[in-house]
């Protein structure tokens, strides 16, 4: 079937809703041309589909039946509305992306099991990070601290950083950052003194 013949199945199946609904609401084309300044010769030709429907004629009949337009028109129910996202698996870091479109803000559900050696890099941007289980270690420049669940932290990425589960067990974190985030990682040399 072509997009055209669908479009056209779906226009004909306007008419006998728009006549089926008007009906359990017990009014009559009068009724329905009074309270939507549409002629009765109109409405009666929608319903019968000897006039096309047009989003001018159905948003008004939808607003004077009190119902979505989407039900005038029998549009098909929402797709299902739950993230089916691949994990990714790098550095023994499962990764759940939460974000579907490239760019922008990308979020990500981590967990992590072992720990492993601090490892210290930049990038451009910020990161956020949100423990759900579990303690991450974060260090950051010269601090080095541990987050318990419920706890959040936020940084510049161009500090060094690392975070990663403690030794005490996995960790499960929310971790968010901004495009440039997306950027290969660098390794951030020590200064010399």
């Amino acid at each position: 079937m072509t997009e055209d013949e669908r479009i056209d199945e779906v226009l004909n199946e306007v008419g006998p809703r728009l006549r089926r609904i008007r009906r359990e609401r017990g009014a009559t084309l009068g009724d329905l041309s009074a309270s939507t300044g549409i002629s009765v010769s109109t409405l009666s030709r929608l319903e019968s589909g000897q006039r096309r429907p047009s989003l001018e004629l159905l948003l008004p009949i939808a607003r004077a039946h009190q119902v979505a337009l989407d039900e005038l028109v029998g549009a098909p129910p929402v797709g299902d509305p739950r993230v089916r996202a691949k994990p990714i698996v790098r550095h023994g870091r499962t990764m759940l992306p939460l974000t579907r479109q490239p760019g922008g803000l990308q979020a990500y559900k981590v967990v992590q099991e072992k720990a492993e050696p601090v490892d210290a890099r930049v990038h451009e941007g910020y990161e956020w990070l949100y423990v759900l289980s579990g303690k991450l270690r974060l260090v950051l420049g010269g601090h080095d601290v541990v987050l318990a669940a419920g706890e959040a932290a936020e940084f510049d990425t161009r500090v060094p950083h690392w975070f990663g589960p403690t030794p005490d067990g996995p960790v499960e974190f929310l971790s968010l950052f901004g495009p440039q985030g997306e950027r290969m990682h660098v390794r951030a040399r020590p200064k010399k003194s």
